[in-house]
């Protein structure tokens, strides 16, 4: 929760990319980046956090100029934290290869669309108009296979399971894996086409208390900003949790400030800049 008084030493933020950092063209607007040039430039810690790969998000760090000193990459909603500076993993973990096999076939009996990450890939069974819509944005190398299992070299870090014109069906799938994996995984949608499944030891929030710990940052000194179900966790365990103007019902209720401008028109701005000087 917020506290009073102006906040002195090192701050730590991160971010949610889609709908919150980024506009709706994918791009952030000037306002807001000359905004995080000023708050890494006082040596303060920013991190994406995405559901996206952590490739995907180092990738978006370096086209979009987020490489600052010190940043993170948090990816598949924090199963995997990459130090970008000190180029190294600070965090992984993944779900277990006979879950996801279980999983994966339980989505295809209910012909409902599954996907899983290997590295920089995206592994599902076929190319379909799910992965088509996915790809507008997220434009990692795809490998389509008969095979799925066989691709995963490791323990994937998550699924997306996606149905673009049916929510109740992704509805009826989380409810019956939370009766099965409730102990292990997390479900959650990240916008109603899209059911996030990620290990119950990471998730947005926990990644945050992470990075605050790896870098003695208190809790008081962190902030975190989104617009969807996804980024709750963080907003929440967060110093000072942001909603934007644009985000559901639900985030807005578990943030402390919500914006005045959404993510096309730099609602993201005004805030870093009162982060940096200590006043939010």
């Amino acid at each position: 929760m917020s506290g009073a008084g102006k906040k002195e030493g090192k701050k730590l933020f991160l971010t949610d990319l889609d709908g919150t950092l980024l506009n709706d063209s994918k791009q952030i607007t000037e306002e807001t980046m000359e905004a995080l040039r000023e708050f890494a430039a006082k040596g303060n810690v920013f991190a994406i956090c995405t559901g996206r790969a952590v490739e995907n998000a180092l990738d978006v760090q370096k086209e979009l100029g987020l490489t600052f000193p010190g940043s993170y990459a948090v990816g598949y909603n924090g199963a995997h934290i990459y130090d970008y500076s000190g180029k190294r993993t600070l965090y992984r973990k993944g779900m277990e290869l006979s879950d996801v096999r279980e999983i994966l076939e339980l989505a295809e009996q209910r012909g409902i669309h599954c996907q899983g990450y290997f590295r920089q890939y995206i592994v599902a069974k076929e190319y379909n108009e799910c992965m088509a819509f996915y790809r507008r944005v997220i434009h990692s190398p795809v490998i389509i296979t008969d095979h799925v299992m066989d691709e995963f070299k490791e323990e994937p870090c998550k699924l997306l399971a996606m149905d673009l014109t049916d929510h109740e069906k992704l509805v009826r799938l989380k409810e019956d894996l939370e009766k099965r994996f409730s102990d292990k995984y997390i479900f959650l949608f990240s916008n109603p086409a899209y059911l996030e499944m990620f290990v119950k030891d990471a998730g947005k929030g926990t990644a945050l208390l992470r990075i605050a710990r790896e870098l003695s940052i208190p809790i008081e000194n962190t902030y975190a900003a989104g617009d969807q179900e996804n980024d709750i966790s963080m907003i929440e365990a967060a110093g000072v949790g942001i909603a934007m103007k644009n985000a559901t019902e639900q985030v807005k209720t578990s943030a402390d400030v919500i914006t005045d401008l959404d993510n096309n028109h730099g609602g993201l701005a005004s805030f870093i800049r009162r982060m940096t000087e200590g006043s939010l």
